[in-house]
């Protein structure tokens, strides 16, 4: 019984985590006036200070309990996960737009589930095959839907640097999901909450060294009024998806099996293209509708093969200290 309520915890704070990251998809439309890399920068500047705020009082206990291999995790988390990861996806909403990009990295389950087929007590690989092939066809076909028929406003060259943008966010994101839950593995003296900022403060000194390069030496120029509504942007996705959504992540990291933990993140998915389709005001299109279908299926399918059987024990969870 305590098993099933760790791992439903763990859904719940899986499913809040997807929620508030769903509005990064939209910050980028937000802020035309940027590059995905200038947004991406100023996005993490932002999370940087609000972490340093709420870790400060007790920043020398946290750090005590810190090893130079935790400090090294953390840099690389910090780099491909946050700011590497951001900036594809930055870039390939504005050339591709937020449906195509939101549902390729919705396959971010797939690969984080094939990353912890061989964890303890995970499922076997075959069971998966048929929602995994559900999941890959949906990514296929808003691929191939965004190839064929070009939007209007974008050419096709646009349309290809979208999806390659997409997919090296996908690529990212996957492998900072699984470096970092077997990285909380190892950091027990630290809450998930404390991790979530002591990333946002190494994100934001890191952002810190790239802003000058990518403010000063850029030839765009913005009004005071235009700056204000990047920086009031941008500290709204720091703050409910980076500090709240990462916090809520990293705590149903620590509560879920890596390969149940990656398929919450369809959640994330759905919220974006509510929100995609929202801000362009339409609705989506058959194509759109048929790979939404595919990727819920197949993310749903697996779902199902991670619940339990009356009796036994969730697949993955530990049984909890008594």
């Amino acid at each position: 019984m305590l098993a099933d309520r760790t791992l439903l915890k763990g859904v719940g704070f899986g499913v809040c985590a997807g929620l508030c990251w769903g509005v990064i998809f939209l910050g980028p439309q937000l802020t035309s006036g940027l590059s995905g890399l200038q947004f991406a920068v100023l996005r993490f500047l932002c999370y940087g200070l609000f972490s340093l705020g709420f870790l400060l009082p007790r920043w020398r206990r946290v750090c005590s309990n810190l090893s130079a291999a935790d400090w090294k995790s953390l840099f690389w988390l910090s780099l491909i996960g946050n700011l590497l990861y951001y900036s594809l996806v930055g870039s390939g909403v504005q050339l591709v737009g937020i449906a195509t990009t939101s549902l390729i990295v919705g396959l971010i389950p797939v690969l984080v589930t094939l990353a912890g087929r061989n964890d303890s007590n995970a499922i076997s690989l075959r069971r998966l095959v048929p929602s995994l092939c559900c999941a890959v066809a949906g990514v296929i076909l808003i691929s191939s839907h965004a190839l064929i028929a070009p939007n209007q406003t974008t050419s096709a060259i646009h349309n290809v640097l979208g999806i390659l943008c997409a997919v090296g966010a996908l690529v990212t994101w996957s492998w900072y999901a699984v470096s970092n839950a077997r990285r909380l593995a190892l950091v027990t003296e630290v809450s998930s909450h404390d991790w979530a900022l002591l990333t946002g403060i190494m994100t934001g000194a890191q952002s810190l060294l790239l802003a000058v390069p990518v403010f000063v030496f850029s030839d765009q120029v913005h009004s005071t009024s235009d700056w204000m509504h990047f920086v009031f942007v941008a500290g709204g996705v720091a703050l409910l998806s980076s500090v709240i959504g990462g916090a809520c992540w990293n705590q149903a990291s620590r509560l879920l099996p890596l390969a149940l933990s990656g398929q919450v993140l369809v959640i994330e998915t759905l919220a974006a293209l509510v929100f995609g389709f929202l801000w362009e005001q339409r609705l989506p299109d058959v194509p759109e509708l048929a790979a939404i279908a595919l990727l819920v299926t197949g993310v749903a399918w697996c779902l199902s093969c991670h619940r339990p059987a009356p009796g036994q024990q969730p697949v993955g969870a530990e049984q909890p200290d008594q």
